[in-house]
């Protein structure tokens, strides 16, 4: 099951690129992870523990106008012994010169889960473009469900 997630991922992104389009650009991204868990005793419940991790990944900015464009992104996540592949997909708007806020969708594989391994979550990201080749952004991961935690990223992208 991970293995057929991970290629349809792929996928998606590399048909994505396939577009014949001027206007879009790819990069990418990585840096620090810190996920939020409420763990009691192997049962989710009220004490929160945070887990420091990393990320890294590839995406793929399809620009629709001037400050509009949808991002979607496949990166792998590492908490310790903890991995699973993050897949947002954002859009993306120009709230100023060189900052950009992102809102959209996150799917989530979890490779440790014995259950439930996929994940729906929300992403809200900010980024600020230091050039026009390099970001540097954060965003926080909202869990739905008791079990599906919430992450601060922190990172640099780096577009090729």
């Amino acid at each position: 099951m991970k293995h057929t997630l991970f290629k349809a991922l792929v996928c998606i992104v590399l048909s994505f690129s396939c577009y014949a389009q001027s206007d879009v650009s790819f990069g990418i991204k990585g840096g620090l992870n810190l996920t939020f868990f409420k763990v009691e005793v192997a049962n989710f419940g009220t004490n929160t523990e945070t887990e420091t991790g990393y990320y890294g990944g590839v995406f793929v900015d399809f620009i629709i106008d001037e400050s509009f464009s949808i991002q979607p992104e496949v990166l792998y996540i590492g908490l310790n012994d903890f991995k699973f592949i993050n897949a947002p997909i954002y859009i993306n708007y120009e709230v100023a010169s060189n900052f950009d806020l992102m809102v959209g969708p996150s799917l989530n594989y979890f490779f440790d889960f014995f259950s439930n391994k996929f994940k729906v979550r929300a992403d809200i990201c900010a980024a600020y473009n230091i050039t026009p080749s390099i970001d540097f952004h954060t965003k926080y991961t909202i869990g739905f469900e008791e079990i599906a935690t919430n992450g601060l990223f922190i990172g640099i992208g780096l577009r090729i």
